[in-house]
């Protein structure tokens, strides 16, 4: 299976290529963890610099990120984007109507049940769809750039004086996402870090 999911990669990578988030590091040629850490710490560094700056940066953590892939919503952007049906309609077929149980020992096994969200785990393709799944999840702020590596992402407050409307904007924005692609924050992981040298620097946001 691995095989046939490679294959179809090969052919799909390239015409999806062009939507894809330039600030999503993760399953690009040339591009690594290492390197999404560097432009985070670069935004930060360069900002910074500036006497009466501060910066706050925003952890997310996903609950079960592959698992919930929507196929339907899937196929609804790969639509927009001017993808072939075949292959749209190929990752669906590959997404729903998955049957599985769960086996222990040689005559032990749970009942079968079909899933119709989500990626296999394991698989090639999952990582990969997750990541085309929230292409569109994109910063509307210069000063907030959302940074990611597959299912990690992070979110830049480069703030001037004590203006963090646009922060807090981009942080409800993100949040509707969310909650419109059926992507599940952990509250109790996500954590918001606070870059500020002046006396009276603000409190982190609590959850």
């Amino acid at each position: 299976m691995k095989v046939c999911e490679r294959l179809f990669l090969n052919r799909f990578n390239p015409l999806v290529a062009p939507f894809l988030d330039p600030l999503q590091f993760a399953y690009k040629a040339s591009r690594s963890c290492e390197d999404a850490i560097l432009l985070l710490l670069q935004c930060l560094y360069s900002h910074l610099e500036h006497h009466g700056n501060s910066a706050r940066v925003m952890f997310f953590d996903f609950s079960s990120a592959f698992n919930t892939i929507q196929p339907h919503n899937l196929a609804t952007k790969l639509i927009n984007m001017g993808i072939p049906h075949g292959f749209i309609h190929w990752i669906v077929k590959y997404l729903t109507n998955r049957t599985q149980f769960v086996k222990l020992g040689p005559t032990c096994r749970s009942n079968i049940i079909t899933s119709n969200t989500g990626a296999p785990q394991g698989t090639v393709l999952a990582p990969f769809l997750f990541t085309l799944y929230t292409s569109d999840c994109r910063s509307q702020e210069k000063i907030c750039p959302i940074i990611k590596f597959a299912d990690d992402t992070a979110m830049a407050g480069l703030i001037r004086g004590n203006d963090d409307g646009a922060y807090l904007c981009q942080l409800q924005s993100f949040v509707d996402y969310c909650d419109s692609n059926f992507l599940q924050l952990n509250i109790s992981k996500t954590k918001e870090m606070i870059i500020d040298f002046r006396r009276n620097a603000v409190e982190p946001l609590q959850s």
